[in-house]
Parts: C-alpha cells; structure tokens; sequence
C-alpha cells in the first residue's frame, strides 16, 4: 500500500515495482493522465502547466520525467524548479496557466514523493476531476504530440521572490510594524525549499533570523510533519539564542507551526487560530477549518461576531466551504492558513506574515499571546492499516453505538461530547486511521484517544 491514488494527488515511495509503489513508470504515467485531462478542459492551440517542486531528494528525477511527458504531449512547461506548494498555486494563476504540479509528498519522511495537482486556478482539483484522472490513468487512455507539435520548458527561478512581493502587498501585512518589532527568529526549513522561502520573507520584513536546517538538500534532519515530538532541537534553540520565536514549516511550506519564546510549542492548531483573530479583529466575517481543527477557531469566531463553518478533511473540502459561505479566513488545524485576499490555497508565507503583524500590534510575547485564547489540548494518534482491516465496517459500528450524540459522518466518523470530541477517518495520504481527540487537557486528550484505540480494535477482533 506504498502507491496512494486519491484527490489528494498521487503519493508513494520511491523504488519498487510499478503500480505498488511510485516508479518512473507511474510518474510518466499519471502525467500522461493529468495532461490528457488537462487538454479536454479547452480545446485550443496552446498549453500551460507550471510545475515546481521541493528538495527530497528524489524531486530533480520526478520532475524531468513529469515535465517531459508533458512536453511530449505538446503542453508547454513553466519549470520553478526548487519551489513551494503555495508558490505552485500562485504561479498558475499568474502565469494564466492551465494547471500546475507541485512534486511534493508534502509531510511524509524522504523516501516518499508525489504528484499533487492544481487546476487553471491554482487551486487543488475536486474530487471529480481526481476520479476521471484515475480513469484516464487506468485505461492508458493518452494520445501523445507529433514531433511539431512538442511542448517547450520555460525554466523560471523568479517565483519565491513574486510570491514574497504578493505577500507584503496584502493590505493586513503590516511590514513597518514588523521592522518595528526587531524580532529575532529561529526558522528550521527541514532541509527543503522552507529553508529558502522563510528566511527570505522574514529578511525583507527586517527580522533577525537565526537558520536551523535550511539547507534545501532533501536530507531531513528530522521527521517532516511539524509535531512536537520532533521538534526538539528549535524548541531547545530559541531559548538559547534569546530569540522571540521560532518557525517551523514542513517540507512543501504550506503547513506553518511557531515556538514561543520559552521553547515551548504554540500549537499547530492555534497558527489559524492567532492569525484567524488578527484578521476577523480587522475584517469581520465568517471562518472555516476541517472537522478535526480546534473548537478554538470556532470561539475566536464568535467573538468577533462571525459565524464558523466544519468541512471534511481536504484542502479542496475546506476551500469549496470557505467560497460557499464567503469565509475570510480559513484552513486546516495542522497549521494551513487559507487567505482568499491571497488564494485559495494553504500558505507559510502569509501565516508568517499575518502572525507576526498581530505580535507586533499585540506588542506581547508569543507566550502570553498563546494563553490569551481557549485552552484546548488535542491528541493526534493513528492505526496502521492492515488488508485485512475493514476501515468502513468499524467506522459504522463506532457511529452506531454513539448515536445519542453529535454524530458527524461527512469524513469518517467524528463525534461530539459536551467537553470534548473525537474524529476518526481513514487517511487520504498514508495507509493509517487517524484518531484526532481535543479536550480540556491533553491528558484527557491522550486517554480518550488510547481508549477509542483499544475499542477499535476490539471490533476489528469480533
């Protein structure tokens, strides 16, 4: 289960066979898909795909094969090469291109890459479009360009820069507080394209920025996924280097995580939650997130008067909400802010900017900002999958023996209790269920989950 197809883009491990896990033949095959599908969007003459990627080590291979399957199809190419994600997205929309492929298996560790794919508005495609892809791909349904007709690359390495500029035109960035704050940062870039991006944003916004694994070489110093257990070496750091904060970001820069000053971890969910608060105290309106993102962004809502939306798990699901209920802010509690003023899609780069207008107005310590919201603790467990687990037949029976309570079924099964909740849902990018719990402690948090896991298993020995 090393090959996952899903709306979520086409992830697996590097090496193996084809069809189990990604190969150069799957890559050129899910191109060869994705510019099918691209070229009966509109029929025309001329074809755009922008295509970027971030630094594991298995990118520079992904993307030649990917690019020139796509020149042999007759699509032009716009190459970012070294990039990321929201850069991608950015991209396509100004380049009015007909799509995008970001190479990025996003937080997964280094053997793993994947193909995720952006539609002409630089936005994740919907699950429609991902299941007609996957056909295109199953029914080897490609017709390839005559030796006339071949695309060309375009290589353009401007794009971290434009998407910098695009950040500090946003009315909300207030870039003469920032340089006013003198702040001194610690950013870990996980040896990807972060440790290019951030430190870049941060200088032009006068920020002392101590670097910590920002070498764009694709040796991950650490697990990728943004989580406190593997965090240790920044949260020792900022304290050490009496710095005000430190920035974590994951491998493709659109999951955003802060350290406060003492080392302590500010919380992945709180990163929408603070830049959510800056935003609604300036521009008032509704807020979304997914169903296993903190109450707390619901409560920030309320306070400024707005009212809060829950999507299912997806960036795609949470920007379909966000336009439906003309969200201003929005994203996902793993750190993904969502700005419409920017895009449609998660972003590093303008969380940075956003969160650190709000510390330099708050004029208080990352801290004391923290315990200014509700407090909140959430577990993040999981269960690996096994082909003998029936994910669906668990799920039902979880959802019936809760069914006096707040039952949610629209992405797995996640049930509300009066002082704390519980979501389950099978993963869209590794063979796992997730268990994401939030309570009022994160002991409670830890126990609700260990006892959902040893239920669950119970059912799948029945």
């Amino acid at each position: 289960m090393t090959l996952i197809k899903s709306i979520s883009g086409i992830r697996g491990t590097i090496g193996g066979n084809p069809g189990d896990n990604l190969t150069p033949i799957d890559a050129v095959k899910f191109a060869s898909a994705y510019g099918t599908f691209i070229k009966k969007q509109r029929n025309k003459d001329e074809y755009r795909v922008v295509v970027g990627r971030d630094a594991r080590i298995s990118g520079e291979m992904i993307q030649q094969l990917v690019m020139q399957t796509l020149v042999g199809m007759g699509i032009d190419v716009v190459d970012l090469d070294l990039s990321t994600t929201p850069t991608v997205e950015l991209a396509v929309r100004l380049e009015h291109a007909d799509g995008g492929i970001i190479l990025t298996a996003s937080h997964n560790p280094k053997q793993w890459n994947a193909l995720k794919l952006l539609d002409k508005n630089g936005e994740f495609l919907n699950a429609e479009a991902g299941a007609e892809i996957l056909e295109i791909a199953e029914a080897s349904d490609f017709a390839y360009a005559e030796v006339d007709n071949l695309g060309e690359i375009h290589k353009n390495d401007a794009y971290i820069d434009i998407h910098i500029d695009e950040v500090l035109d946003l009315e909300l960035v207030d870039e003469d507080a920032i340089k006013a704050a003198k702040f001194k940062i610690v950013v870990d870039g996980v040896n990807s394209t972060g440790g290019i991006a951030i430190p870049m944003l941060l200088e032009r916004l006068g920020v002392h920025v101590e670097k910590l694994y920002c070498n764009p070489n694709g040796n991950f110093p650490h697990n990728p996924e943004p989580l406190k257990e593997h965090l240790g070496d920044i949260c020792k750091l900022v304290p050490e280097e009496r710095a005000d904060l430190g920035i974590v970001v994951d491998p493709d820069v659109d999951r955003l995580a802060f350290i406060d000053e003492k080392g302590e971890m500010f919380g992945e969910e709180y990163t929408l939650v603070a830049c959510a608060d800056y935003v609604l105290s300036e521009n008032p309106g509704n807020t979304v997130s997914n169903l296993s993102s903190s109450r707390a962004l619901r409560d920030v809502t309320q306070k400024h008067g707005g009212t809060y939306y829950a999507a299912a798990v997806g960036e795609v699901n949470v920007v379909t909400k966000m336009k439906e209920v003309k969200a201003v802010i929005g994203g996902e509690g793993n750190g993904g802010i969502i700005y419409p003023d920017s895009h449609y899609g998660r972003d590093a780069l303008v969380g940075v900017a956003l969160f650190l207008t709000h510390l330099a107005k708050k004029q208080m310590k990352v801290s004391e900002l923290r315990a200014s919201y509700p407090a909140y603790f959430m577990s993040k467990k999981k269960i690996q999958l096994t082909p003998t687990l029936d994910v669906d037949g668990i799920l039902k029976i979880i959802a019936e023996r809760y069914s006096n309570e707040d039952v949610n079924t629209i992405d797995g099964v996640k049930i509300d209790f009066e002082n704390y909740w519980v979501h389950l849902r099978k993963s869209n990018t590794e063979p796992i269920i997730r268990i994401y719990t939030e309570a009022p402690s994160q002991v409670e948090a830890d126990k609700i989950a260990d006892d959902m896991i040893l239920e669950i298993k119970k059912i799948a020995d029945v």
